[in-house]
Parts: C-alpha cells; sequence; structure tokens
C-alpha cells in the first residue's frame, strides 16, 4: 500500500477552481488530503482520497491535483465528478457530500492508469487553496475481543443507528444465503466455520423465499431449517437476519396470514437469543408505500409479541430502493414511517445498475432514517453480469463513512456473477481460498475480513 500526506501549515493559493457541479465553491481556509493506493495491477491501479476541511465551512468544492508521470490516467471515479486535463485531475462533490463542516472529511476514489511508473500525485488544492495542514486522529478504544455477538450483545435501534448493548453505534458486515431451498449444500458447518473465522463476518443473512418452492411449500420443514441455521450462526457469534423473502408478487400483504404464522412461530422459539434481527419482506415491488406500511405494522406486533426486543427490518417500496426504483425518494418514508419503534428500513442496491442517482437518496436518508442494506450485489440488478468494481467500492466507502451494515447476495456458488463462489464448491471443505471464490466473492472477502470497530465505552 503506498500513502501520501500532505502535511505542510496551512496557507493559501491564487489558483481558482470551479466546481463541476452544484453552488460556487467557497474559498476554503485550510485542508488536509491523504491519498492511497489500494490495488495496483499491470498497467493499472485504484486509489483513494481523504480531504479534510480544516477551514470555514464549505457548501461546495473541487478538489485538484498533479499526476507526476506523462502516462498517468483517471478512467473512472466515484463519490465526485472526476476530469482531467493534461496531468491536471479535478474532483468536484456529488449531491450528498458537496457541504463540508470545519473538519468534516469525504472520501473519493478513481480507477486509474499507467505506461511508466505510477508516483503518487502532488499539489493537492481544495477550492485552490494548498492543502498543507495535518489531521492527527482522536485516541480510540483498543479494538474489542471476541465474537461479534460476545462484543454487542443484544442490538438496538438508537437515532439512525444500529447500536450495540453499549449504546454506541456499530456496522454489521456480513453475506446473504441464496434461496435455501436450493443451495441447502452452501450451508454446513465448514462453510459457516469458514464465514465466521476466515471472512471474519459479522452476519448470516438467512434468505427463506416464500414463494418459488419456498415456504408455502412446506412451513414447517422451512421453519425448521431457519432456526438451525440461526443456532449455526449463534454458535459461531454471528447474528442472523431471518429474512421472509418475498418477490414475487411484490406486494408483502399476499402473504400477510403466512407471514403472522411463520414470525409468531420463529419468534417464540428465537426469543431469549441476542442474535437474531427480523427482516419482514425482502423486496416490496409494484405496491404503493402506504400498503408495505399496513403490511409492517401488522407483522411487527406478532414479532413484539412474542420477541419485544429484537430489531425489525422493513422492506421499502421499489424492490427495497426507498422508491428510488419507482421513480419516487425517501421523503415517503420519512413523511409517513412505521408507527413502531426499533426499527430499520431495507435499502437494496445492484452496484453496476444503482450508482449516483442512488448513493445520493442513501446519503440524503442516513441522516433521517435508521438504513440496513440487507441485500447487495456487485453485479447487475438481474443478479449476473460482470462485477463493476468501481461502483461496488464507491458503494462499501459510503456504507462505511456512514455506518450502514450490510449483507452481500450471495454467499452460494450459483452460476451467476453475484456469487461468492465458482459453480461445485458448495458440498467441499474449501470456501475462503483464491481457488474457490469468484471476483465478487474475492472483493467481498477483502472487504468483511478487515478488523472491525465495535465501542465498548
Amino acid at each position: 500500500m503506498k500513502r501520501l500526506l500532505a502535511l505542510l501549515a496551512t496557507g493559501a493559493s491564487t489558483v481558482g477552481l470551479t466546481v463541476l457541479a452544484g453552488p460556487p465553491a467557497q474559498a476554503a481556509t485550510g485542508c488536509a488530503a491523504e491519498y492511497t493506493i489500494t490495488n495496483q495491477w499491470e498497467g493499472g491501479f485504484q486509489a483513494g482520497v481523504k480531504i479534510t476541511n480544516l477551514g470555514d465551512p464549505v457548501s461546495g468544492w473541487t478538489l485538484g491535483f498533479t499526476l507526476p508521470d506523462a502516462g498517468q490516467k483517471v478512467v473512472q471515479g466515484w463519490n465526485a465528478t472526476w476530469s482531467q486535463s493534461g496531468s491536471r485531475v479535478t474532483a468536484g462533490g456529488a449531491d450528498w457530500n458537496r457541504t463540508l463542516s470545519t473538519g468534516a472529511s469525504t472520501d473519493l476514489g478513481f480507477v486509474g492508469s499507467f505506461t511508466g511508473s505510477n508516483p503518487a500525485p502532488t499539489s493537492f488544492t481544495l477550492n485552490g487553496v494548498t492543502c498543507t495542514g495535518s489531521v492527527t486522529d482522536p485516541p480510540t478504544d483498543p479494538p474489542a475481543t471476541g465474537t461479534p455477538t460476545a462484543v454487542n450483545g443484544q442490538l438496538h435501534v438508537c437515532g439512525v443507528h444500529l447500536c450495540n448493548q453499549y449504546d454506541r453505534p456499530v456496522q454489521l458486515r456480513g453475506m446473504s444465503t441464496h434461496g435455501i431451498q436450493w443451495f441447502g449444500p452452501c450451508y454446513n458447518d465448514a462453510s459457516l466455520d469458514a464465514l465466521a473465522q476466515d471472512w471474519k463476518s459479522d452476519l448470516l443473512r438467512v434468505a427463506m423465499y416464500v414463494q418459488e418452492d419456498g415456504y408455502e411449500t412446506d412451513p414447517a420443514g422451512f421453519t425448521a431449517r431457519v432456526n438451525s441455521l440461526v443456532d449455526m450462526a449463534e454458535a459461531r457469534g454471528m447474528y442472523a437476519v431471518i429474512d421472509f423473502h418475498t418477490l414475487t408478487p411484490g406486494d408483502p400483504n399476499y402473504n400477510l396470514d403466512r407471514a403472522k404464522t411463520f414470525f409468531s412461530s420463529v419468534a417464540a422459539r428465537n426469543a431469549h437469543k441476542t442474535n437474531v434481527i427480523y427482516e419482514i419482506a425482502n423486496e416490496p415491488n409494484g405496491v404503493s408505500w402506504a400498503a408495505v406500511k399496513s403490511y409492517a405494522e401488522q407483522v411487527i406486533p406478532v414479532i413484539r409479541a412474542a420477541d419485544p426486543d429484537a430489531v425489525v427490518i422493513v422492506g421499502t417500496r421499489g424492490w427495497s430502493s426507498l422508491g428510488v426504483s419507482d421513480g419516487s425518494n425517501e421523503s415517503e418514508v420519512v413523511n409517513n414511517p412505521v408507527n413502531a419503534t426499533n426499527i430499520m428500513y431495507a435499502f437494496h442496491f445492484y452496484a453496476a445498475s444503482h450508482k449516483d442517482a442512488y448513493r445520493a437518496a442513501v446519503s440524503r436518508a442516513a441522516a433521517q432514517l435508521p438504513l440496513f442494506v440487507s441485500e447487495f450485489g456487485t453485479v447487475s440488478a438481474t443478479g449476473g453480469g460482470a462485477v463493476d468494481r468501481a461502483s461496488s467500492v464507491a458503494w462499501l466507502d459510503l456504507l462505511d463513512r456512514l455506518k450502514i451494515g450490510y449483507a452481500n447476495w450471495t454467499y452460494s456458488d450459483a452460476d451467476e456473477g453475484s456469487a461468492a463462489f465458482r459453480p461445485g464448491t458448495c458440498g467441499g471443505t474449501d470456501y475462503s481460498s483464491s481457488g474457490v471464490l469468484t471476483e465478487s466473492g474475492a472483493l467481498l472477502k477483502s472487504r468483511i475480513s478487515t478488523a472491525d470497530d465495535f465501542p465498548t465505552s
């Protein structure tokens, strides 16, 4: 990993840059910039830039820097509007990060190419002011030891965050099963040991389809299978998201009676556990938010009657896009929230299909609503196609910054781009090596296996 930190005294520059989008840029009186090469391969690399405003608040900004080698080019960037002229690169703030208060930071990134050497950029500026400041990170608690459930205990919602037993915000990162009716061999002792120990996952989302040869065909059998996976996750210190995976038909009220029966059973059986989160409707679609809200307000009391303390995730309109995929936005939920406490709202995305407009909605909504990304993919919304690494990284960086938990689709060997494993992996003993991981799996494992930040004081 290559790092460059601009560390000089605060200064001014006579060179001005124009913000690429939004209101006119204000003068910055100090800034710091940190540049990191996060990955490099023959002829290409991926880099991140963290900028911190050390001066007066700004409501519009442009970052500028110079690429020292003539062969260095910005190919694709995220979290800003990027452009390059000769060796000079500029990045203008996006809708969700355009305002930087004093001391505030934002993370940008780009994929680049090079033909010669790949030296670090020079002369970082924010709104024309040279970034000559330094940032001293405040002292942090020593890393908590133990499994995710041992450290955090019973979770609850506090404000817009998921919080642990110490009332401190936490981010859970993990994987979702595929349909357990199809990929049962993927979920055994060996694969869950790997998920907990090698991937260092905080959670397992158990996707129990209701239709499509799922729950409706054998309610007792599928309920037992879900409970078994909850137990397996608990034994390994992971949280378990019980996903009532409604998809077709899109109106969750079609399955209202089934939902009441199922959640009454699993909530009563698992009420004594601290590792269970209930997701009551996977991806409502073709239905109004009012209908989804009505469903939630009938199912949540069933859960609360048996398990009053567990967090409940409520699906949102437009395939759990906060309505964005239906041409709406988060305001319909903000203005008409579910009448219940200790709940979060689901947001789903697929990185190759859902980009800046969706990230902007999440950034806005996260200031007003507790969000959980209970499903996302690195590929297109079909679940297939090529991994969009740049968009995936932009999403993961955003979720990390906002401390929003997530589960990736899928911890399976399905023959599709979103699967973590190559076909034929499940049923074996290896769920971690490069030989069995797809591009998506390798990317997610690298992100999930980094150390958690679980505050305890």
